[in-house]
């Protein structure tokens, strides 16, 4: 009886725990069930490919600093959906069938994919018109996936976040400054309120509460008081202007990203106070860090349930994880269940009793 045969990508932004992931999914895969396991390159990329680029994975594989190691050895796509690529004429074409055809070219008893909501959305699609046996696994620097309390990448993102304020803190202190940090974390305050804390922060703007240039003065004012002459400013890059307005960054090939708040706080507070500014934005600084000690841990536990559900035939889950262990659940509660912050959470309790500003009226 000849052996199972799996695969694995990645999908979407990379992040720090991707290749400690990949790694469990190939012991586990080999040790307990003998497996073959094949990593597909630069995710659905590679099944659009012919033939499919894939490489067989073995313990040489990962002898080396893989697990150390930020990113993804097998290389990722975060451009486009595969039902509507566009093309050079500006047109689009439909590749899902080609994907299709390439996952069953290699004859898969199952495909673990690693990825945030939009991947496991666009990939549960396929499945499901292709009759794909998919196992997911949540990664997201955003934390955003609200069927798992932690998602792989988060914690990483958020340690280098508040080592950047740790670094800040001198230079603020030193030059009598705000130092503003801006963070990313798409949609949500995750990664800014989580790292505001844990770096000392006396500002945390996030995009679920609303805040006010007259807040921050405020709060500036009765730090002064104190004689405290500088401060810790943390924003989330989705945060928006006093109007409501969004700040993007327009980029020459025409795609448009979140980003900019902080310039304009730092405007903004510079036009009205006698306060100096200086704007740090992190950027992909947060996703390509090598993963920290619990990043590592929950990817090799997610990997190792990962190929159990396959080795079990229960397609369609993705694993989860919930009371300190992993769990699974359908792919469609990971897609539809979003996890912003609010107004209950205990964080946001905590921060509000260390003095911090997050917003008015709170």
């Amino acid at each position: 009886m000849s052996s199972k045969k799996i695969g694995v990508l990645t999908s979407g932004g990379d992040c720090g725990g991707l290749n400690a992931a990949i790694r469990s999914i190939f012991y586990r895969a080999k040790n307990k069930y003998n497996m073959e396991v094949y990593g597909i390159r630069d995710g659905t990329a590679g099944l659009i490919k012919r033939p499919v680029d894939a490489i067989q994975l073995t313990y040489k594989t990962f002898a080396g600093y893989l697990l150390r190691q930020g990113g993804t050895f097998l290389g990722s796509t975060n451009k486009g959906n595969p039902f509507k690529i566009p093309t050079e004429d500006g047109k689009h074409v439909d590749k899902s069938k080609e994907i299709i055809e390439g996952y069953h070219s290699m004859k898969l008893d199952g495909l673990v994919i690693i990825g945030g909501d939009g991947s496991m959305k666009i990939l549960k699609k396929l499945a499901k018109d292709g009759d794909m046996k998919i196992v997911a696994i949540p990664k997201t620097i955003d934390n955003d996936v609200g069927a798992t309390e932690s998602s792989i990448g988060f914690h990483t993102a958020v340690d280098v976040a508040t080592q950047a304020l740790d670094n800040l803190q001198s230079t603020a202190a030193s030059h009598r400054r705000s130092m503003i940090l801006e963070v990313m974390g798409r949609d949500t305050g995750h990664i800014a309120l989580n790292a505001g804390i844990a770096g000392g922060a006396d500002i945390i703007l996030i995009p679920e509460i609303k805040y006010s240039i007259d807040g921050i003065i405020k709060k500036l004012n009765s730090m002064k008081k104190h004689d405290v002459q500088h401060s810790l400013i943390v924003v989330a890059e989705a945060v928006k202007k006093e109007d409501g307005s969004q700040v993007v960054h327009k980029y020459i090939d025409g795609e448009q990203r979140l980003g900019g708040i902080g310039d304009y706080i730092a405007k903004e507070l510079m036009k009205k106070t006698d306060v100096e500014c200086r704007v740090t934005s992190l950027g992909h600084v947060q996703r390509g860090a090598p993963p920290i000690a619990s990043d590592r841990i929950l990817a090799s536990a997610f990997g190792v349930y990962a190929v159990d559900l396959l080795n079990q035939k229960k397609f369609d889950r993705m694993v989860a994880w919930k009371d300190r262990r992993v769990i699974d659940v359908p792919i469609d509660e990971g897609i539809k269940t979003y996890k912003n912050v609010e107004r209950k959470d205990s964080l946001v309790e905590t921060a509000l009793s260390l003095g911090i500003y997050l917003g008015d009226n709170l």
